[in-house]
């Protein structure tokens, strides 16, 4: 949620820093509404006030032997009016809160303006291409004919955008997904954590998947939602905290698996692993001192290229610009990774910090000890990273002439030392 103080000194900046992200203003109706909030809440505490002032005058008056009929009667009708009024005031502050959860964060200074994806800047980049001398084949080609990855059967059990992976290739994704975890306990001071794949609803509108995304969310009966991510979990893991500035920073990674309704992705990367409702990811998670915070989003992007530069993989790192960047950071860094039979570079891991958006949503303070009041902490999540992508980008970077895929050296310990899958 917005600062609504900060919405009322400064209505024009407000309105200027959601322009840079397509939205027309919004202060003009959203301090109208705060208005009508207070106005109501003013009334309320002066009818709480005359009630208390009739109430006592009230026992004077029995206690002297009289009957106070007249301002009984006023105090049945202050009554009335209160819960009346009582009601206005939260009608108005659940609309007032209900427009302010829709409205994304504010970015940052430093985040390139731009529409779509195509004003986004490249910062650096790693590696170089492999040059190949025979024709690329894709991820999907190499996993079927290695025998170890199946869209048919996954279709029959599931449907469209499901896989199963079997035999060399599902240990390969295992040993992508415990050689993430390892890296980012052991080099990058992580603690991993094992988190439920199910939450209610606070907890998606803590981190800002809802309202405004339910569409690619996945709802069961009973109430709950698949996770899309571990940020969800992780993220809340402070929520109605106040920690002690002492416990900052908190670094968190966990493996799980994420699912996601891809509703706005109707016929994009239907071919393959690279978009599907159900995968797995290495989830990062800080929560960090506002005036740490921008220090470590450059850290957790530096911890996922630790894992692109360990596999030997190319990679490029792009700052999103406002037009592109997700509804709850204040700034993205994008790693993309190359991908040989594309030709491009796709996006594999994206690292954000929130700034304090996501802590106002779920009221995660810190205090500094001999201080008064709170402070809300700032949270930063990252991909360390989408382990089926990476698997893509293994098979197809790694891939030889006769359809075999030669294992990278740092899994191999993971994969009882075998060097090549398949011929």
């Amino acid at each position: 949620m917005h600062d609504l103080k900060v919405i009322r000194d400064t209505p024009a900046a407000f309105d200027a820093a959601l322009a840079r992200r397509g939205i027309a203003p919004v202060a003009d109706a959203l301090l109208a509404l705060d208005q009508q909030r207070r106005a109501a809440q003013t009334a309320l505490n002066d009818m709480q006030a005359r009630r208390n002032e009739v109430s006592r005058a009230i026992g004077d008056i029995r206690k002297a032997g009289g009957t106070a009929e007249a301002e009984t009667q006023e105090v049945a009708a202050l009554k009335a009016r209160m819960s009346e009024t009582e009601d206005e005031v939260r009608r108005l502050g659940e609309a007032l809160d209900q427009q302010l959860l829709t409205l994304p964060n504010r970015v940052d200074d430093t985040v390139p303006d731009g529409s779509d994806e195509t004003a986004n800047v490249e910062v650096r980049r790693w590696g170089t291409p492999r040059a190949f001398d025979f024709a690329v084949r894709d991820h999907v080609d190499l996993g079927q004919g290695l025998d170890g990855m199946d869209f048919e059967a996954a279709a029959r059990l599931s449907g469209a955008r499901f896989v199963v992976l079997k035999g060399a290739l599902a240990r390969l994704e295992r040993a992508l997904a415990q050689y993430m975890l390892d890296l980012h306990i052991t080099e990058h001071a992580y603690t991993e954590v094992q988190t439920p794949a199910l939450v209610r609803e606070p907890a998606l509108l803590g981190t800002g998947q809802l309202p405004k995304f339910a569409e690619d969310l996945f709802r069961l009966e009973q109430g709950y939602y698949l996770i899309p991510t571990a940020e969800v979990t992780l993220t809340n893991l402070v929520n109605g905290q106040i920690l002690p500035l002492s416990a900052l920073p908190l670094r968190m990674t966990a493996l799980t698996q994420c699912f996601r309704a891809e509703a706005g992705a109707a016929g994009r990367d239907t071919r393959g692993m690279i978009r599907q409702h159900q995968f797995e990811k290495v989830e990062m998670v800080s929560i960090v001192a506002p005036e740490d915070s921008d220090a470590e989003l450059e850290r957790m992007t530096g911890c996922a290229e630790a894992v692109l530069q360990g596999l030997g993989l190319p990679y490029r790192v792009v700052a999103l610009c406002s037009g592109d960047i997700g509804f709850s950071a204040r700034k993205t860094y994008d790693l993309e990774v190359w991908l040989p039979a594309q030709g491009c570079y796709r996006e594999i891991s994206s690292c954000s910090n929130t700034g304090d958006f996501q802590a106002r949503r779920m009221n995660a303070r810190f205090k500094v000890e001999g201080e008064k009041g709170t402070r809300f902490v700032h949270t930063l999540n990252g991909s360390g990273l989408a382990v089926g992508r990476t698997l893509v980008a293994v098979l197809e970077n790694y891939q030889n002439a006769d359809g075999s895929v030669s294992v990278p050296p740092v899994l191999r310990p993971y994969m009882g030392g075998l060097e090549r899958i398949g011929s």
